[in-house]
Formats: structure tokens, C-alpha cells, sequence
């Protein structure tokens, strides 16, 4: 296919020192807006047709090379296939140097291109191969929808249980869908064949991703699989002792508070953290916070009083 000068680059839409992976997306972004059985518009043809030619140099280091030393020899009519180090790229019908010949050709390789967007976009080519009587091969491929995603709003009760849950989207679309327990913040629910319908006969659809958001807990902090909430104290509870109550995923639960405990202590209670996906689950941890009466009534404070003289504690001695 003999071919007038371009800038490959930009058609592409990358810069001159793009990575192979940009290089790559760009074809592939590309290919997909102007692929003629998805873009219906009367170039749309053409312009895939000069993107996967740009496509088939900038892949190839050789021809990538040869490309960016000898790119001003790509205009129409002119012959570098002699040229110093230019041999065998682009060779004319007259071969070799002082031979006569014509323009510079592309070499597209000999790969059967429905295999190759088969792979690209995930359909099955149905009209053949290049070269094959009566076929295209941009002709007849299927191309799947693209993802759709969404976010959903879990409360850290409803992450812990799981169960049916409506979910209702911006687009009036609505789904029960199945919560799965102990689903994870960040965690995505996958409903098959729900997102962009496909293009091209026999296209599957692309799916609708719920990504779950967990929703602040009032009294709970998510730590992973482990919990951790505050066990509020009063100033003789954490001197003397006691048993205290806290409240968990699935209600109150008795604490010991041992005699001595200082704000910051962590009291580890197995088991009754957030539930994993092989139903084991984390563990609770209630720390310690010492609360002292924002006023004292005539009695707690001579009671203040009389533990201050008759102490000799000094929580900011070294000792």
C-alpha cells in the first residue's frame, strides 16, 4: 500500500518519546471510536484504516526507528528504500538501490488481522482474513459494551450481615441485589450483562460493577477485618476496676476493666470483629478513655478533695 507522509505520532495523538504501553493504548482507544462497525460516520473507515497503519510501524523497534531517522522521506514519490540503512523497509516494485520503483511501502506483515482484533476487541471475525475473496477484515467483528460502575452506600451493619438490598441508579435502573457478608469497603459486586450494550450482532453486553462504600460508624472505627470503638470510663471505674458494658456489631457485650487502667489501654475481645468472606471474623478492641463529671456535685468534691490530700500519686513523676 503505497502511502503519502505522515506524522504516525500524531495520529496516534502521543508524543515522539511515547512508551510502547501509551503507544498501545492510544491504537486501542483509538480503534474502537473508529472502527467502522461501532463509528458510522463516512471517514470513520479511513481514519481506522490510518491508525492501524500507524499503529503497525510505531509497534515495531525497527520500523519505529527506521520511522523516526528517515520520517521526511515518507512524502509521496520519494524512494529511500536505498538509502544507508534503510534496506528491506519499505522496498518499491523496482527492489534495489538505482533500481527503478515506486513509492515507499509499508510492510503490514502477513498476520491474518481478524485474529488480531478478534483479540482487540473481544468479538469473533466472521468475514475472513486480508487477502481472502470478498472479505473485509474490519467487517463483521462484535465488540462488547463497555463497563458500567456505580458506587453503593453500606451502612457497617449491613456490610457485617449482608442479604438483599434494592439499589436504585441515576439513570432509573433499579436491581435487588445480593450483598454478600462481610463485603469489604472498595469491594466491587459484579452484575454480568448489565452495563453498555455491545455493538455488532451477537455483541455481549459489558457488566455493571457496585462498588461498596462503608458509611462512618457512629461509635465503631473499621480497622481492616479488626474493630475498635471508645470504653468510656469514669475516674474510680479505671482506679478501682469494674465491668463495663460496649456495644458491638451485634450488641452490648460485658468488658473487664482491670484495676489501675490508664487511658489508651486496648482490651482485646476475640471474635467479635467484622465477618470475612470464609465466615471467621476480626476481633473487637475497646480502648480505654477516663471521663471526669464536667461539674462536681457538693459531695464528689470533697471526695475530689480528700483523694487529692491524702495521695501521693503523680501521674508526671518518672516513676
Amino acid at each position: 500500500m503505497a502511502v503519502g507522509f505522515k506524522d504516525y505520532y500524531d495520529v496516534l495523538g502521543v508524543p515522539r518519546g511515547a512508551s510502547a504501553d501509551e503507544i498501545r493504548s492510544a491504537y486501542r482507544r483509538l480503534a474502537r471510536e473508529n472502527h467502522p462497525d461501532v463509528n458510522k460516520d463516512s471517514d470513520a473507515h479511513d481514519r481506522f484504516r490510518e491508525v492501524s497503519e500507524a499503529y503497525e510501524v510505531l509497534r515495531d523497534d525497527e520500523k519505529r526507528a527506521k520511522y523516526d531517522q528517515f520520517g521526511e522521506h515518507w512524502k509521496v514519490g520519494q524512494d529511500v528504500s536505498g538509502a544507508a540503512g534503510f534496506e528491506g523497509f519499505g522496498r518499491g516494485g523496482g527492489g534495489g538501490r538505482g533500481g527503478g520503483g515506486g513509492g515507499v511501502h509499508v510492510d503490514m506483515g502477513d498476520a491474518d488481522f481478524s485474529d488480531f482484533f478478534e483479540q482487540l476487541f473481544g468479538g469473533r471475525a466472521r468475514s475472513g482474513g486480508r487477502g481472502r475473496a470478498g472479505g473485509s477484515p474490519f467487517n463483521g467483528f462484535a465488540t462488547r459494551g463497555a463497563d458500567h460502575e456505580a458506587v453503593v452506600d453500606l451502612t457497617l451493619e449491613e456490610a457485617f450481615r449482608g442479604g438483599k438490598r434494592r439499589i436504585a441508579l441515576a439513570d432509573g435502573r433499579d436491581y435487588e441485589v445480593t450483598i454478600p457478608p462481610g463485603v469489604r469497603d472498595g469491594q466491587r459486586i459484579r452484575l454480568a450483562g448489565q452495563g453498555e450494550p455491545g455493538a455488532g450482532e451477537g455483541a455481549p453486553a459489558g457488566d455493571l460493577l457496585l462498588r461498596v462504600r462503608i458509611k462512618r460508624h457512629p461509635r465503631l472505627r473499621l480497622r481492616g477485618r479488626d474493630l475498635e470503638t471508645d470504653l468510656l470510663v469514669a475516674p474510680w471505674e479505671a482506679a478501682l476496676g469494674a465491668s463495663v458494658p460496649v456495644t458491638g456489631l451485634e450488641g452490648r457485650i460485658t468488658v473487664t476493666v482491670a484495676p489501675g487502667s490508664s487511658c489508651g489501654r486496648r482490651l482485646r475481645l476475640r471474635g467479635e470483629g467484622m465477618r470475612d468472606a470464609d465466615g471467621t471474623r476480626g476481633d473487637l478492641y475497646a480502648v480505654v478513655k477516663i471521663m471526669v463529671p464536667k461539674t462536681l456535685t457538693k459531695n464528689e468534691r470533697k471526695a475530689f478533695e480528700r483523694l487529692r490530700e491524702v495521695s501521693d500519686f503523680n501521674p508526671r513523676s518518672d516513676g
